[in-house]
């Protein structure tokens, strides 16, 4: 389809006073591209290639700050008119993702290269074909896990006028199935791939291998968890619901996909001798061989806000800037100590009184350096500057400690030392953390990346090591197999953790390393989903501290003349903002599928409980 203009060329020329129409229409056009020109320029067809890439798809788009906030174990703290966000109940659509427009694109391009891609070389059509191919399944992938079967759509549809629609009307397939697809797609194209593997922002063998490993798990998970359940979900033609019997199949095939990966060229990132600061580092710096495959921001043309919308209040850089994201009490006590035990923050002895620490930081001592470099806490540091997290000042007064918070951020107290920190926390208030947290995880520390004139420019991960060497370790787990032990206890010892700190592997543990090693990376949700556990997780239930996000806030103490003048205590709250606990229905596992997709197209299954 070439793109020639004529009417718009015939306008100019009739502007013009000297027009030779013979001369004029035989001219290339100079403002657009034919199809002939497109199909045979190796720099042109890697332009659109470039634009497909940044239509794949995540959960709510790449460094959505919002999105985060109802998946990842935070809660909204920003303008007060998105508060809805705090209040927030699964609908049926929830994560929807139905997008034939893009397959289509992909199909017809898949199409052209090879029927006008004539002065292409072989070489060169095999890997363009190889990544639209990945990325048609990357798309298939992203519709699959959240809508279980969709129609598998591989040739351009072309409708022939002639009144019936029905060969246009593709029923769903069994959810297995377009499983299966992905799996065949990248075992074709893996090898054709092999010229991009030293790319991190175009899809390489390796990327391929992921994503195989990826959904193999995925399909395996459902196989298993959904089966296990009361009453498994499914509908009579296996659009949803995948056989027990696949379980293992699929779970061989991740962990094979996942072991090749891990003996190629990518290694932890372990750059930085401080843990924490070095797995803050590992996404922000854009440095060292983790990262598989990433959406790359790298020009003034190509920026994201997530700082600006993110940065700690204290060191804002644009008066506009907000500090919408308050990680949850629940989701830092997910990071364990590095003794072994349990991340359960000790603000009380086991009599009910208060334990005052000599540092307002010193309750987080000794845990897994992921929390450093995931969450800003009390205590800590950014951009090589001091924290000012401190909620208030705790008075004793007639026999206990009376909770005094100032109605003014960075003001002192009557002692002349800190009231309440700039940076907070405080109840009930917008663009300051609600929690006693700030996300760390993704906030570019470069200089004016939060603001709106400069923004910031590091990398989204769509893979890395660290969760192939998750995946591994769930599959051969699963497997009954034994290996996994060392690749979760890898990523431990690079969070502080001494080598070989795990001697076995449980169900809760594997689940609970990627909850703290893959936080605010579009996962968490998808995880307790293939689980068949977000109906337990997000139950809810007001009293559940998983349902409700609750925050830490800490106090100093004033009590002169006494040991604990001075020291801090801390004081479990929910914060008024924070509404209602969330609620994650069995409909939920399946998004509802649109109504006008539904009203097109007759052959396509409701999902269940819709």
């Amino acid at each position: 389809m070439k793109k020639i203009y004529i009417f718009i060329a015939l306008l100019t020329c009739l502007s013009m006073n000297s027009c030779k129409h013979d001369e004029w229409f035989e001219r290339d056009p100079k403002g657009m591209i034919t199809d002939e020109q497109l199909w045979n320029n190796p720099e042109l067809v890697t332009s659109l290639l470039a634009n497909y890439y940044n239509r794949l798809p995540t959960l709510h788009g790449v460094f959505n700050t919002g999105g985060m906030t109802e998946l990842d174990d935070a809660m909204w703290s920003g303008h007060r008119d998105q508060n809805w966000r705090n209040d927030y109940q699964f609908g049926d659509d929830y994560g929807r993702y139905w997008d034939y427009g893009f397959i289509r694109d992909i199909n017809l391009s898949l199409e052209n290269i090879e029927t006008q891609g004539v002065k292409l070389t072989d070489a060169q059509k095999r890997l363009f074909k190889g990544e639209l191919r990945f990325m048609r399944a990357f798309v298939y992938f992203e519709m699959v896990k959240r809508m279980g079967g969709v129609p598998l759509v591989e040739t351009q549809l072309v409708y022939d006028f002639s009144g019936d629609p029905t060969p246009l009307q593709v029923p769903r397939a069994k959810e297995y199935e377009v499983y299966d697809f992905i799996f065949r797609e990248m075992e074709a194209i893996k090898e054709d791939l092999v010229p991009n593997n030293a790319s991190k922002t175009r899809t390489n063998k390796y990327t391929a291998l992921a994503l195989e490993s990826r959904a193999m798990l995925y399909a395996a998970s459902i196989a298993k968890y959904n089966n296990l359940m009361s009453a498994p979900i499914s509908t009579p033609g296996g659009e949803v619901g995948i056989p027990a019997s696949m379980a293992n199949d699929y779970y061989t095939k991740s962990l094979k996909a996942s072991k090749e990966i891990i003996s190629g060229p990518y290694a932890l990132f372990n750059e930085n001798p401080d843990k924490g600061a070095n797995f803050y580092d590992m996404l922000n710096k854009k440095t060292g061989a983790e990262v598989i495959f990433a959406k790359d921001f790298a020009t003034s043309l190509k920026v994201h806000r997530f700082a600006y919308d993110n940065i700690i209040k204290s060191m804002t850089e644009d008066n506009e800037s907000s500090s919408t994201i308050s990680p949850s009490l629940s989701f830092v006590e997910s990071f364990d100590y590095l003794d072994g035990t349990k991340g359960t923050l000790r603000n009380k002895d086991a009599a009910g009184n208060y334990i005052a620490y000599t540092g307002i930081g010193d309750i987080f001592a000794n845990k897994d350096a992921r929390l450093y470099g995931t969450v800003i806490y009390p205590g800590t540091t950014f951009k090589n500057n001091p924290v000012r997290i401190q909620a208030g000042v705790a008075v004793w007064n007639n026999g206990s400690y009376q909770l005094s918070i100032s109605a003014e951020l960075g003001k002192n107290y009557t002692d002349g030392q800190l009231w309440t920190g700039f940076d907070g926390p405080k109840d009930d208030a917008t663009d300051v953390s609600n929690t006693g947290f700030y996300i760390r995880k993704f906030v570019s520390d470069a200089p004016a990346a939060s603001t709106r004139g400069t923004s910031a420019a590091n990398w989204w991960p769509w893979f890395r090591l660290g969760e192939i060497y998750l995946n591994a370790a769930e599959a051969s787990f699963e497997l009954g197999q034994t290996e996994g032990l060392g690749y979760i206890n890898l990523l431990r010892q690079r969070a502080g953790f001494p080598a070989n700190s795990l001697t076995a592997l449980t169900t809760d543990i594997i689940r609970n390393e990627r909850r703290v090693e893959l936080a605010f990376e579009d996962h968490r949700y998808f995880d307790l989903k293939r689980w068949r556990i977000a109906h337990l997780v997000w139950n809810g239930s007001e009293n559940d501290a998983n349902a409700v996000v609750m925050g830490l806030y800490g106090y100093r103490v004033v009590r002169p003349g006494y040991a604990d003048n001075g020291k801090f205590i801390y004081e479990r709250i929910r914060p008024s903002r924070f509404r209602r606990a969330r609620f994650f229905r069995l409909a939920n596992y399946y998004s509802s599928i649109d109504q006008t997709v539904l009203n097109n197209n007759p052959k396509i299954v409701r999902n269940p409980f819709q």
